[in-house]
């Protein structure tokens, strides 16, 4: 055993083997993310996710009407512009429509880019199934998203939105669940070492209701892992209840203009009654608007934003 010269040197040590149990069981904690306990209130922060422009970015395959409209296609760059003239105070930066060459200096280009346009990087998304049953494919989308970790801690951005699956090749959802709740914790295990959060978002499969979603987040032994929380993705017979039981695990929200109730169609939602769901979850983070309606977001998103900001300062 040690034997300490001094109480000074036996304090030093106390100190620093504290700090290492700290951060130690920051990255391998005994439970996920627990629910909302803030003391204070919410705070809302607006951003805008890059899949909103879906249809225009350069680096796509297939832009609409890219021939007759080459003004209105844009790069990673011009968005972050967009954000800034549109007072947001965030850009999310769907990975999709980086350079399918991306490097790092690239990245690097990106998040000065964004500083110096008053812009914080509030987080990324990428497209990925957890559910695997074959071994090889399901090592293969942790390499993606594990990639993207790295990436994300390059940009500056302290999360990434991941997706669950569906079941796969006759699996149960309960087997289904399990894998996921396996993958999603290598994941967040790795996400930790570079301080990104994981969120994972409720877009059908196994986590179109809100039960299974809730099951699997509080089940991952992480507290880098919680929900990225999606308006427009729950079309069950309670969207704004089962909106407001998984609010308290957001880690990141995505606020979409429409909402699809079971049995019912496609109507605008009620983003006055989001906003109060959050506040009541007090939620603290970025609220990114993703727009996926039909009419021409050049035309909407600045109306849309400006409503947004008022009933988010209100």
């Amino acid at each position: 055993m040690k034997q300490f010269s001094s109480r000074r040197d036996w304090i030093k040590t106390s100190a620093i083997l504290a700090g290492g149990a700290s951060l130690l069981s920051c990255i391998n904690p005994a439970r996920a993310v627990a629910p909302t306990d803030y003391k204070g209130s919410a705070k809302l922060r607006l951003s805008l996710a890059a899949y909103s422009f879906r249809d225009y970015f350069k680096e796509l395959d297939h832009q609409r009407d890219k021939d007759t409209e080459p003004k209105r296609r844009i790069d990673m760059f011009d968005f972050i512009d967009y954000c800034a003239t549109n007072g947001c105070d965030g850009a999310e930066l769907t990975s999709y429509y980086f350079p399918k060459d991306l490097t790092d200096a690239h990245l690097l280009q990106v998040k000065r880019h964004a500083f110096v346009r008053g812009i914080s990087i509030s987080g990324t998304a990428v497209g990925n199934t957890f559910t695997h049953s074959d071994p090889a494919r399901r090592a293969k989308e942790i390499a993606h998203v594990k990639k993207w970790v790295d990436r994300a801690a390059i940009l500056g951005a302290p999360h990434i939105r991941v997706f669950a699956g569906g079941t796969q090749s006759g699996q149960t959802l309960e087997t289904a669940k399990k894998v996921c709740i396996e993958t999603l914790e290598e994941c967040g295990a790795y996400a930790a070492t570079k301080g990104i959060f994981l969120g994972i978002e409720n877009h059908g499969g196994i986590v179109a209701d809100a039960k299974p979603l809730l099951e699997i987040v509080q089940a991952v032994k992480s507290p880098w892992v919680g929900i990225n929380l999606d308006t427009g993705n729950f079309h069950t017979a309670d969207v704004y209840g089962d909106i407001a039981n998984c609010a308290p695990y957001a880690v990141n929200v995505q606020i979409k203009t429409e909402v699809s109730q079971k049995g019912q169609p496609k109507r605008d939602a009620d983003l006055g009654r989001l906003v109060k769901i959050l506040r009541e979850a007090k939620y603290r983070g970025f609220v990114a608007l993703e727009y996926e309606a039909k009419p021409d977001p050049y035309d909407v998103i600045p109306k849309i934003l400006t409503e947004l900001r008022t009933l988010m300062a209100a």
